[in-house]
């Protein structure tokens, strides 16, 4: 097919590539803007763009496309269909109409939970023991159109972030090929009106560590909230960056420790630290910043 494809992030590369892979002719890659990123602040290309770049197809960074020269420039392309995958602009409802088929979106959630931005991270931070990918019909809505395809996989006690975001991508990929090759024989399915939850943008205050919630949920807050925005605690004077725990028996006021070993009281159980970063510092196990740097018995993290 003609197609072009609409993504911003990481997430969206392994698409855009099994897109290519499959045969397709990808006329247009659209994507967000270059932004100033890291110490220097000098503008950087989005994994998307430098992607396709790098393989010689046109790319487009509108900062919107709700302008009759942006949706002229679109239909222009006379396209089968557009591909969407964590593009990060609504799509106006000229652009949604323009493909000959419409436009088809990646979802990294089993619809209708988990519509919106973030919708790795919160299945992970609520407990969820499923999530999957959604392909799904666009329309003018947020998430909101019919499903096309939908295939689930596991959340165990040990998935994170972003392992389950290499899963879902990779698992995408294979779904939009597969949904492209059958899309005269696959049945769109409207959404259920019930189950509905909303997947909101992430934020950076969001990595801050409560002792005064249950350690479960903390633990969930690292599993789901590294890399980004990471996960922190105030150590006296420094920041310390939690990068993997897990739940332990214990009680005491929360925030303090419990031994010598970054085994935190938490408002319900404990929460053992086991790879931390200080400032300045590589990431490390716990045991081995210890080594130099005493956390005792007793002290309080905030």
């Amino acid at each position: 097919m003609r197609l072009a494809f609409m993504g911003t992030p990481d997430f969206s590369v392994s698409i855009l590539a099994a897109l290519l892979e499959a045969g397709h002719d990808v006329a247009c890659v659209y994507s967000q803007p270059p932004r100033p990123a890291g110490r220097g602040h000098r503008e950087q290309l989005t994994p998307v763009h430098a992607f396709a770049a790098g393989r010689g197809i046109e790319v487009r960074n509108p900062k919107s496309l709700k302008s009759e020269a942006e949706q002229q420039a679109f239909r222009d392309l006379a396209l089968d269909v557009a591909v969407v995958a964590a593009y990060g602009l609504i799509l106006p409802q000229a652009i949604l109409d323009a493909p000959r088929r419409g436009c088809l979106n990646v979802h990294a959630s089993i619809l209708p939970r988990w519509r919106g931005a973030a919708p790795i991270q919160r299945a992970i931070l609520a407990g969820d023991d499923e999530t999957g990918v959604t392909i799904m019909q666009m329309d003018a809505g947020l998430d909101t159109g019919d499903m096309l395809l939908v295939e689930r996989l596991p959340i165990t006690p040990d998935t994170d972030a972003a392992h389950l975001h290499d899963q879902l991508a990779a698992l995408g990929a294979r779904m939009m090929v597969d949904s492209l090759a059958r899309l005269d024989q696959l049945v769109p399915v409207k959404q259920p009106d019930e189950g509905v939850t909303y997947a909101h943008k992430l934020a950076k205050d969001e990595g801050r560590l409560d002792w005064t919630r249950p350690a479960v949920e903390l633990e969930r807050q690292v599993r789901g909230l590294t890399p980004w925005p990471g996960v922190w605690c105030q150590l006296g004077e420094e920041r310390l960056k939690v990068q993997a725990a897990k739940v332990v028996a214990g009680s005491g006021a929360p925030g303090t420790t419990l031994d010598d070993g970054l085994t935190v009281a938490c408002g319900r159980d404990a929460l053992r630290l086991t790879r931390v970063q200080r400032p300045g510092k590589a990431p490390m196990d716990s045991a081995d910043m210890l080594r130099g740097f005493s956390v005792p018995k007793g002290f309080v993290l905030t």
